[in-house]
């Protein structure tokens, strides 16, 4: 079983038996509670439900405790909590216009966004094989967005102040919604060629707003402020002292920092431009959670890595601000938000890569250029998390699924997009293809070499930097179509 059992056995455990005031504090696992309020109460809920499954489970001493009855009630409770998330895919495709006829029910748009949505690979093999409860979470996530489509701005701004409450990490597509609510919600009109009318602002809509976010963080950090414990709080929230990098390197810019740092140490090693005495020995491929230096390059802050997000998602919150083009504006910003976060992120997971690939599933069904995108992003993307699967008994089930949802992917949007030009040209899709003898060589044929016990990490380190070519490919490819797009529109209004 994954680690993230044990997290959520402590945190159940943690919750159920400790009072409010020691949640923070409580330290007996190494598995802390870092999540913030809103899901530790989520868990102390779950607690108490958990108690009539096993209530050996809520021992806080009984350390990577996994009876039968332990592991069924965990994968209940995220069944059960997906639900969530099938009632906002719903909710999803209402919002889109059925323009594009199909004859067949299968090509509908909104069917294949809901496939595309409630079968995702990597929310399934994240949720149900390795465990966590993104699903719930998406969930909120999707409703909101549906909200903001359907103009129910209130509900759907109340929606994502909870969401930050329960996971901080939706944190990074926060300027999308705030850029996007003031535009389209604090100003009420706009002039005929777009641009604001800034009589039309309206400070009754700015105060909602605010009352919204002041209540739900005061209910969520309230108690802790009251305690003096929300220092305590936020220390467990973002603890930079976990590094750059997480133990296996997410496929973003850093993982091609980290192995051009690499790369650059051997030469330098192999031209004695280095002394190989003062070099710390697999400093960033040992496969721990810790900080690390560079050796050649300039070692990377927490502070560096905010002012290159914040660099990267501006253009796009511009291009929001400037011309919105209401919710696919909206959309195309939330992902672009979303994987310029995951590429300059401090200390990202792998995992992250979903807050992109999902909302881009909405735009993939409304254009070619979109779908095409969806193509190179969730493919490479949902290949970047076979790692978390690493068992013998795990390799079938992965591909197998990897296989399924890959094809069904390329066949619908093909199909969708039948009468435009191809959605991949041959240089991605040979890109693409190459995926396959890259799983052949770190799965089957690595750990037959006399290599796997000088280099264990060099399977994860060739997935990351190759996965993080395709991700930075897609981002980049995101980010010229959406700027394109602008200007045309400004042009076409003009």
């Amino acid at each position: 079983y994954s680690t993230d059992f044990e997290v959520h056995r402590n945190w159940l455990a943690i919750t159920h038996n400790l009072p409010l005031s020691q949640w923070y504090y409580e330290a007996t696992s190494e598995w802390t509670l870092d999540y913030p309020p809103f899901f530790a109460w989520f868990e102390y809920a779950l607690s108490h439900i958990a108690k009539y499954f096993d209530p050996e489970m809520l021992v806080i001493e009984n350390l990577n405790y996994a009876s039968r009855a332990t592991i069924f009630f965990q994968r209940l409770s995220v069944i059960f909590t997906d639900t969530l998330f099938i009632y906002a895919v719903h909710e999803c495709c209402r919002c889109i216009n059925g323009k594009r006829a199909a004859k067949d029910i299968l090509e509908k748009p909104t069917f294949i966004l809901a496939v595309l949505l409630l079968w995702n690979f990597g929310l399934l093999i994240v949720d149900h094989i390795h465990f966590q409860y993104n699903g719930f979470l998406f969930g909120l996530m999707f409703l909101s967005v549906a909200r903001l489509c359907q103009k129910r701005y209130l509900e759907g701004a109340l929606l994502f102040a909870i969401l930050l409450h329960f996971k901080h990490i939706y944190m990074y597509v926060a300027p999308a919604y705030g850029i996007y609510l003031l535009r389209s919600y604090c100003f009420t009109a706009n002039n005929a060629d777009g641009s604001l009318k800034w009589r039309s602002f309206s400070f009754l809509h700015v105060t909602l707003l605010g009352l919204i976010v002041c209540l739900v963080s005061a209910l969520s950090l309230g108690p802790f402020l009251v305690l003096g414990q929300l220092p305590q709080v936020i220390s467990r929230l973002f603890p930079f002292k976990r590094g750059l990098c997480h133990a296996y390197w997410a496929p973003n810019f850093w993982a091609l920092y980290n192995a051009m740092d690499k790369a650059l140490t051997i030469l330098g090693l192999k031209c004695n431009f280095l002394d190989g005495e003062k070099i710390p020995k697999a400093s960033m491929t040992g496969g721990l959670v810790q900080e690390f230096q560079h050796t050649v390059l300039p070692s990377v802050t927490p502070l560096a890595t905010l002012i290159c997000t914040f660099i990267a998602i501006l253009p796009s919150v511009f291009c929001l601000w400037f011309k919105p083009q209401g919710p696919r504006g909206f959309l195309q910003c939330l992902v672009l938000c979303a994987l310029s976060s995951f590429m300059f992120g401090w200390h990202v997971h792998e995992k992250a890569i979903l807050l992109a690939i999902l909302p881009l599933s909405l735009l993939s069904i409304q254009r070619a250029k979109d779908a095409g995108i969806y193509l190179i992003l969730a493919t490479t993307g949902h290949f970047s998390l076979f790692p978390l699967l690493f068992t013998a008994p795990e390799l079938p089930i992965k591909i197998l699924l990897m296989l399924l949802f890959t094809v069904y992917s390329f066949s619908s949007l093909k199909s969708l997009f039948r009468r435009e030009k191809p959605l991949l040209n041959w240089l991605e899709t040979i890109y693409l293809i190459q995926l396959v003898p890259l799983e052949i060589f770190c799965e089957i044929l690595f750990p037959l070499t006399p290599w796997k016990q000088h280099f264990p990490f060099f399977p994860l380190l060739l997935t990351s930097v190759y996965c993080a070519l395709g991700i930075t490919y897609a981002w980049l490819k995101l980010y010229v179509s959406v700027l394109t797009e602008k200007i045309s529109v400004r042009q076409k209004a003009e």
